[in-house]
């Protein structure tokens, strides 16, 4: 019997805290996890190490009053939701293999559906205490496809190595990303056209209150994405409302420095263009929120992220007035990262149109990007494809670097992935080895592609853990310093080297100041 007063309530404080933490911290079970909503189960992998959830809501379904609304909160369930097989993609066209993208790109081609709020996780953690880093994927697509089910998405391997990966889903198209004055109007913002990035700002907003629950830790973030999903943590970096919701950055083959980006556009252009929608088709809003989802894809027009000074700022004004999200980023582009063609010119139109464009800086502009035959200017145009992406993320780098306290690191991919068809190393020819899914990818692999394979995820685990891609047993990664800026070397050899296309980026970032 405990006689001193002192002694009584220091066993009061022992119970009490025995007692909250064994009611914070428990192990986690595949049979039911508790979320926001409810219960859900997953499963395990088939090493019985990674626990696999998919398909959990982060909000409700954007169906009828709710298309075209910022997300809202979950609707709950009763029960246990099963929660272990594949999401819906967002409303897209049905995905055919094209260029270099195989089937191991794209989404299953079902389900696919309006009702498409979810997120994957993949956690190799055995209590919710263990405060996990946790990587956010966000993919590309060019804003009007993609999902979270591609299968080299998958993140077993990466969970295996410690961090909690979550895969999201976003709304595309359209449905994503159409402005219009009306909607404008019904929305306390006065804005409207960035559904999608208002998903993504939910689904980190659910990771931040339910990640604890699958080992995760809410206040070790990393957003991570490649080609539009690299856009979209350009803008998710600048944006306002996501503010406090990551605390590291990866960003592969794109973001929003540079001007006239054809995936972005102003409020205003954007409204316009959603106005002349619905005046050619002759039917109001309330109308178009009726048609069926899969009958939008019809309408021929492109859709992407406004700058609406909401939820999107103009980025380059965000960092240089001080107002992104200060936090580590890794980024970088590949050395064959051309998506397109550009329309069909001779030596002599390139060199009457940099005139015109140019002026007095024609001359320069034609040293730096040469046409003086046919062969030269085919060398220029792949050029000018490839720094549509690379131009992006170095400038990103510098100005993290000049404009923020934490650190930068800029990669140059350039290992052509064995096997046909051959488009070199192609835009998303390195996610793959980044997220160690090259087991889901039907090529010829060589040991070099399985080496490179380990080094990248080490690199990116790394970063996710700490904001420093370097460790044990890996070549030394500089920090980006724009004095003398050198990148990583991704491919046959991993090594540092001097920046390519030096001369031509200088000259881009002078027009684009």
């Amino acid at each position: 019997m405990l006689k001193s007063p002192i002694l009584l309530i220091a066993a009061m404080g022992f119970l009490f805290f025995a007692c909250g933490k064994s009611e914070n911290t428990a192990e986690i079970s595949v049979q039911s996890v508790a979320v926001e909503g409810g219960l859900i189960s997953g499963k395990p992998d088939s090493s019985g190490q990674v626990k696999i959830f998919k398909g959990i809501p982060f909000a409700a379904p954007p169906l009828g009053e709710l298309r075209w609304k910022a997300p809202q909160a979950v609707l709950p369930w009763e029960g246990i939701k099963a929660c272990t097989e594949n999401p819906a993609a967002p409303i897209q066209n049905p995905p055919m293999p094209f260029f270099a993208w195989s089937e191991e790109f794209l989404i299953p081609k079902e389900p696919i559906s309006e009702d498409c709020l979810y997120l994957n996780i993949w956690t190799a953690a055995e209590r919710t205490d263990e405060k996990r880093p946790v990587m956010v994927w966000i993919y590309g697509g060019g804003f009007s496809s993609g999902g979270n089910t591609v299968p080299l998405y998958d993140g077993e391997e990466l969970a295996k190595k410690g961090i909690v990966v979550v895969a999201l889903n976003y709304r595309v198209g359209m449905l994503g990303f159409l402005a219009h004055p009306e909607l404008s109007a019904e929305n306390p913002d006065q804005t409207s056209g960035n559904y999608g990035l208002l998903d993504q700002i939910a689904g980190l907003e659910w990771v931040k209150k339910n990640i604890a629950a699958f080992g995760g830790d809410p206040n070790q973030v990393t957003i991570a994405g490649q080609s539009a999903g690299a856009f979209s943590v350009n803008a998710l970096v600048v944006s306002p409302k996501a503010k406090g919701l990551f605390h590291k950055a990866i960003a592969q083959s794109g973001g929003m420095f540079n001007r006239g980006s054809g995936l972005v556009s102003g409020l205003q252009g954007a409204e316009e263009r959603g106005k002349q929608l619905t005046d050619t088709l002759g039917i109001s809003l309330a109308d178009l929120r009726k048609i069926p989802a899969d009958s939008l894809l019809k309408f021929p027009a492109r859709f992407g992220p406004v700058v609406d000074g909401k939820v999107l700022p103009s980025v380059r004004q965000a960092f240089e007035e001080g107002t992104f999200s200060d936090v580590p980023l890794l980024t970088g582009w590949n050395a064959d990262d051309r998506v397109s063609g550009n329309p069909p010119t001779t030596p002599t139109e390139f060199k009457v149109n940099a005139k015109k464009q140019y002026g007095g800086r024609a001359g320069e502009y034609l040293e730096l990007f040469p046409a003086g035959n046919e062969v030269e200017l085919e060398e220029t145009l792949k050029t000018i494809r490839v720094l549509g992406f690379g131009f992006q993320n170095y400038t990103w780098a510098r100005m993290q670097t000049e404009k923020g306290q934490k650190d930068a690191y800029l990669y140059y991919f350039t290992r052509v992935p064995p096997g046909e068809p051959n488009y070199g190393a192609f835009h998303s020819a390195e996610f793959s080895y980044a997220l160690h899914t090259l087991r889901n990818w039907n090529r010829p692999f060589e040991e070099v592609d399985y080496d490179l394979e380990k080094t990248m995820s080490d690199y990116w685990v790394n970063f996710v853990k700490t904001g420093n891609p370097n460790g044990p047993d890996l070549p030394e990664w500089p920090v980006f310093n724009p004095e003398n800026p050198l990148v990583m070397e991704l491919g046959t050899e991993v090594k540092t080297r001097a920046m390519p296309y030096w001369s031509q980026m200088k000259f881009m970032e002078s027009i684009n100041r």
